[in-house]
């Protein structure tokens, strides 16, 4: 899905990591035009169909926001190391170029490319589990990032030792432009009725181990190093992924 998201850049205007091995993320954001929301599903579902048909192998997972301002969808995929960036693209994304171009990007109003490795020392060990239909993701940009990896480190620790363990995974995005995040962390939630579960919060983890005080302290570190941060649910498509 990779040459797909570079040809729809290139014309005209996951999520999933490997076990204590730190991944390279895609992520296309993708905003459609007003109106257009049924066409533009129905173009990558015929993509789709052609790039299976021609023997495609590339993955990936197409999510909606389910938040905020029109209708956006975020294309993930993931790639072992920046080497990959230099393949050329596969047959079977060429053979289905024209629906790009027809079915595709008519119904595109903007993309918006970016790159995060994944945080392996900060996250679940593995991949999410199966049957994630929904991500919780919190984005931060930092004043300070050592004070902030230096907090999510100790968060994360605490998370580790609970019975039900880290859930979420984090990663730190590789340039951008300026309202870009500089790190993100993706929650995974079965489905919408999985938001329901009580659950202790990241801050009330840490303060059963570790007491009051230095939680109320690395909660003051925490938001001295982050200048501002928002966050949005996603759901997956699964006719639109792969």
């Amino acid at each position: 899905m990779r040459k797909l998201l570079f040809l729809m850049l290139l014309l005209p205007l996951l999520v999933v990591s490997q076990e204590n091995e730190s991944v390279l993320l895609n992520l296309s954001e993708i905003t459609v035009k007003n109106g257009h929301n049924a066409q533009f599903i129905e173009g990558v579902k015929a993509w789709k169909e052609c790039y299976l048909e021609n023997n495609g192998e590339d993955k990936w997972n197409m999510w909606k926001r389910v938040q905020g301002e029109g209708t956006v969808y975020t294309m993930t995929s993931i790639m072992a190391n920046w080497a990959e960036m230099d393949e050329k693209g596969d047959a079977a994304g060429k053979e289905c170029r024209m629906i790009v171009v027809n079915l595709i990007m008519p119904h595109v109003k903007s993309i918006n490319y970016n790159l995060a490795w994944s945080m392996p020392d900060y996250s679940r060990s593995g991949p999410f589990p199966e049957g994630t239909e929904l991500v919780w993701v919190y984005n931060v940009k930092t004043e300070n990032s050592t004070s902030f990896r230096e907090c999510i480190k100790e968060t994360s620790t605490a998370l580790k030792n609970t019975a039900d363990g880290t859930r979420a995974i984090w990663y730190n995005v590789m340039g951008g432009a300026p309202e870009v995040a500089d790190y993100f962390v993706a929650v995974p939630y079965k489905n919408f009725a999985d938001l329901d579960v009580k659950r202790d919060g990241v801050w009330k983890v840490y303060e059963k181990a570790n007491g009051k005080k230095k939680t109320d302290a690395l909660r003051a570190k925490f938001r001295a190093s982050v200048s501002t941060d928002w966050s949005y649910m996603y759901s997956l498509n699964k006719a639109m992924s792969n």
